[in-house]
């Protein structure tokens, strides 16, 4: 199987079958994410213990890439530090915008690397990433909406 595949068989199982899927009550952050250019639309609601994201979940509608993406991230994040959780935000964001090599520290989440050939999904992908980075930097509290205008 060519790695192509490959990292289109994680975005369509990851899309049909979401990981992390449904609500979160009590969380310690609930943050609204819209793409306005796709109407990809999600919730993220995450709860916080000892600085580390002990759950995760989203709730919403989007794209095959936006939902996959999403789910991808909720099961890459659960258990890591706010830092970490960062540090992985930056490593996706790059490789999503930048034309580097996919490292394979980034497992399944490697897979969203093909999104890059395609410049009007990467707001797809990213969405739930930019999401997930308000609410790490405002857990506690429910905040504005972020967008990816």
């Amino acid at each position: 199987m060519e790695l192509n595949e490959l990292y289109r068989d994680v975005i369509l199982d990851h899309n049909r079958h979401p990981r992390n899927f449904g609500p979160l009550d009590p969380a310690d952050a609930s943050v609204e994410g819209f793409n306005p250019m796709c109407g990809d639309r999600l919730t993220l609601r995450l709860r916080i213990s000892d600085d580390s994201i002990s759950d995760i979940r989203f709730e919403g509608q989007g794209c095959a890439i936006s939902t996959a993406s999403a789910s991808l991230m909720t099961e890459a994040v659960k258990g890591k530090s706010r830092a970490e959780a960062m540090q992985l935000f930056e490593r996706v964001h790059r490789l999503l915008t930048d034309d580097a090599a996919v490292s394979e520290e980034l497992g399944k989440l490697a897979a969203l690397s093909g999104v890059r050939e395609y410049p009007a999904r990467v707001k797809c992908a990213s969405l739930c990433w930019h999401t997930l980075s308000s609410a790490l930097q405002a857990s506690g509290s429910h905040i504005a909406p972020v967008s990816t205008e």
